[in-house]
């Protein structure tokens, strides 16, 4: 009636979807970088373009200091997911290599648990902030006002995705 289970119980669906969601924390990274080139980009062609063509064909993009802003705070949260994941975050190696089996478990399952409390900490007080620029309507100082929420909301959902992949990695310890 609601379609095939599979052997894990639902398991494997919620590897799935959470896979999906570290992926999608990639790509969304990715393209953070990808908007800083763009507009930097034009940015750089525009500044050249004034230089060649003098005063009259000087332009600016508003606000793309802002804008670029932004998007590193973007890139830089979502980023933080898929190197947890495959482990590539910096470690204390060569202190935890050196312990036996049993001590090298118990010192990374503190580390995650530390972590998974220090991650949702910070993730709950971004939530707070987020949900005061939204209530006082705060919005950027720049040429174009942008309301603070925007950019902050990739940061609380960066922050979201890094304290559930903690705690996906726990589980799986």
């Amino acid at each position: 009636m609601f379609g095939r289970g599979n052997q894990h119980g639902g398991r494997g669906d919620m590897r799935n979807v959470l896979d999906r969601v570290y992926a999608i924390a990639q790509w969304a990274a990715g393209a953070g970088i990808l908007f800083i080139c763009a507009i930097v980009t034009v940015q750089v062609g525009l500044n050249i373009t004034a230089r060649i063509g003098g005063p009259e064909w000087s332009y600016t993009l508003p606000s793309y200091e802002d804008f670029a802003g932004y998007f590193l705070a973007a890139a830089s949260f979502f980023a933080l997911v898929p190197p947890l994941r495959a482990g590539g975050h910096i470690r204390v190696n060569l202190l935890v290599q050196s312990l036996s089996e049993k001590p090298r478990w118990i010192t990374e399952l503190f580390c995650l648990i530390f972590g998974t409390v220090l991650v949702g900490y910070a993730t709950f007080y971004a939530a707070a902030l987020l949900h005061e620029s939204w209530d006082y309507g705060d919005t950027s100082t720049g040429i174009i006002a942008i309301p603070l929420w925007i950019p902050q909301s990739s940061m609380v959902l960066g922050l979201f995705i890094l304290t559930v992949a903690l705690v996906d990695t726990l589980i799986a310890k």
